[in-house]
C-alpha cells in the first residue's frame, strides 16, 4: 500500500501530516490525517487514538479546530483522523444533494443496499483497513482507542461495541446515541441498510450496549444548548441502555455548550487523558 503525502506541518514538536491512498474497502481514493508527537522520532511504537468526525466534515476539522495536539504531544499519543465518507468519481451521493446523507455522511457502517454497498463501507475501513495502514507506515502500536463527534460519536461507539478486543477505551462528543429513533439515523439507515428495521439494530449504540461483550472505559460529553439534543442526539437513550446493562458510562451534560468545535476544544483534554490512561 503506497501513501501520497499531501501536506506536512510541524506542531508542538511533532508533525501533522495528510495522506492520500487507494482504499480497497471503499473502492476509491481516501484522505486521512495523522498527528505524530515528538516521541515518534525517539524509537518504539506509540498508542493511537482514532477520531471520527461528524456530518459534512473531512479529516481536517479535528486537527485544525479541536486544540488537542499540544496535549497529544505531551502524552505521546498518535491521533488519526479519516474522512467521513468515500469520495470521488463513481461514488454515489444524495440525489437531492442534502448535507445529511451521501458524501460527507457515511455514518461509519457497511451499506448493504444499492447503489451504496460498493463504496459505503466506512465501518470496515475505520476498524480494519486504516489501522493496518497506520501500523505499517508509522511507529504505531496495536493499542487503539476511538472517539468522535456527532455522527462520528455514533461511529466511535458502534466500532468499539461491535469489535471487542479492538480498542482500549471509547469517548464521544454529542453522539447520535439512538440513530434508529432520530431523523438523521432513519434517513441514513433506510438508504444504506434498507427498510427492514431489524438490520438497523446492528448499528445502533443504544441497542448494542445491552449485549456488549466487554465493558470499556466510556466518556460522553453533551452540551445542554445543543440545537440537535432532543431531536437527533438523545443521550438519555444511551444512558438508560447502559444503566440497564450495567455498563459504566460517564455522561456529562455541560451547561451552556452547543454542537460546535468550541465545545470540543473546551473538553478535548479530558478525553485525551481518558484515553491515555487506558492506553498505558
Amino acid at each position: 500500500m503506497s501513501l501520497e503525502n499531501l501536506s506536512c506541518q510541524k506542531s508542538f514538536g511533532g508533525w501533522h501530516k495528510r495522506y492520500k491512498h487507494r482504499s480497497k474497502e471503499l473502492g476509491c481514493d481516501m484522505t486521512f490525517a495523522v498527528y505524530l508527537p515528538p516521541q515518534a522520532e525517539q524509537g518504539g511504537k506509540l498508542p493511537v487514538l482514532y477520531w471520527l468526525s461528524g456530518l459534512t466534515c473531512t479529516d481536517e476539522n479535528f486537527m485544525q479546530k479541536a486544540g488537542g495536539l499540544e496535549l497529544a504531544a505531551e502524552l505521546g499519543l498518535i491521533i488519526v483522523a479519516p474522512d467521513t465518507s468515500p469520495r470521488g468519481a463513481g461514488v454515489p451521493d444524495d440525489p437531492d444533494q442534502a448535507w445529511d446523507f451521501g458524501l460527507g455522511a457515511g455514518f461509519y457502517l457497511n451499506a448493504t443496499e444499492q447503489p451504496w454497498a460498493q463504496h459505503y463501507r466506512m465501518h470496515d475501513y475505520v476498524v480494519h483497513e486504516l489501522p493496518a495502514i497506520v501500523e505499517a507506515h508509522f511507529p504505531a502500536s496495536d493499542k487503539r482507542s476511538i472517539s468522535g463527534h456527532s455522527m462520528g460519536g455514533h461511529g466511535a461507539l458502534v466500532c468499539a461495541l461491535r469489535n471487542p478486543g479492538r480498542y482500549r477505551s471509547i469517548s464521544a462528543f454529542s453522539p447520535i446515541s439512538n440513530p434508529m429513533d432520530c431523523p438523521w439515523g432513519q434517513k441514513a439507515f433506510s438508504h444504506y441498510l434498507g427498510e427492514e428495521r431489524s438490520r438497523w439494530r446492528e448499528w445502533d449504540a443504544s441497542v448494542l450496549i445491552a449485549d456488549a461483550a466487554e465493558h470499556l472505559p466510556l466518556l460522553v460529553d453533551q452540551g445542554d444548548r445543543d440545537d440537535f439534543l432532543e431531536s437527533q442526539l438523545k443521550p438519555q437513550a444511551l444512558s438508560q441502555a447502559a444503566k440497564s446493562a450495567g455498563y459504566e458510562l460517564t455522561l456529562r451534560m455541560q451547561p451552556g455548550y452547543d454542537h460546535s468545535y468550541y465545545f470540543i476544544a473546551s473538553f478535548i483534554d479530558d478525553h485525551l487523558r481518558h484515553h491515555a490512561k487506558a492506553l498505558k
